[in-house]
């Protein structure tokens, strides 16, 4: 079982390196109240930013029909499909299903980072859906993550100490990316089962991957790119800002190119 974190002081301390933590609900950081996964998944399907995977060992031939029908068949048949969605633009939602979301989340997230000392670069959220039996590849994001289950049940799993799996300098090269997590020694693997409600914190370029164990299940990740307390850095950041450095065409682009679900 991770720590979990009840302060700020606790969470300046800990976020700059691995393994990841909980965060208690006590910090208060949402009020927002999402409506059902069934509605927001029937609202969103059509944006065109949408990204959806149909998962399961079916014959070629379904896949690519209820791949071409998930935008339009009944939407209590789509979510009885194993499938995974994401959006990472969710400003194309805020006047719609996500209407006051930008306000009781991201405003008071901004907020609360940057009266405890922090500045970033980017921080965006992104929405997650999955049906049953879904589940997200094996990756990591060139991101810090605030992880918040918001319905159905998820388990996050990543490593103890992920040098030991795969160095900060071989994520950034994108050697981490598969549909399955390698072979593992479970001693070494931090398996975070989340509730609705629940916070997590991932760290930048720790291997991950997600297992939903209900029926339907959302999820939100606030992403952060160039997190920084104080002028400092966690360190798996800094190597990927002297790999920018290195490599001066990639800057600011890496962040969205390589976003992987």
């Amino acid at each position: 079982m991770p720590d979990t974190i009840a302060t700020p002081d606790e969470f300046t301390e800990r976020w700059v390196a691995p393994p990841n933590f909980r965060i208690s609900p006590d910090f208060g950081l949402f009020q927002f109240e999402l409506p059902p996964a069934l509605e927001v998944l029937d609202a969103i399907r059509q944006d065109d930013e949408v990204r959806v995977t149909i998962l399961g060992d079916l014959d070629p031939d379904l896949r690519s029909a209820r791949t071409r029908a998930f935008r339009h068949a009944p939407v209590e048949d789509i979510a009885a499909w194993p499938f995974r969605l994401v959006h990472f633009h969710l400003a194309r939602l805020y006047d719609g299903p996500l209407r006051g979301f930008h306000e009781q989340v991201m405003i008071p997230w901004r907020t609360f980072l940057s009266a405890h000392g922090f500045t970033w670069h980017r921080c965006a959220p992104a929405l997650f859906i999955s049906g049953p039996g879904g589940s997200s590849t094996y990756h990591s994001d060139q991101s810090h993550g605030l992880v918040w289950q918001v319905e159905g049940v998820k388990t996050f799993h990543s490593y103890l100490d992920p040098d030991q799996v795969l160095s900060a300098e071989a994520a950034i090269k994108g050697e981490t990316t598969a549909e399955i997590p390698p072979l593992h020694d479970a001693a070494t693997v931090q398996s975070v089962r989340m509730e609705p409600g629940d916070l997590l914190w991932s760290h930048i370029l720790t291997p991950h991957w997600v297992t939903s164990e209900s029926a339907l299940s959302m999820s939100i990740n606030l992403s952060h790119g160039g997190l920084c307390h104080h002028g400092h850095y966690a360190d798996r950041e800094v190597t990927v800002r002297e790999h920018w450095d290195n490599n001066p065409d990639q800057a600011w682009l890496t962040d969205v190119r390589n976003t992987r679900y």
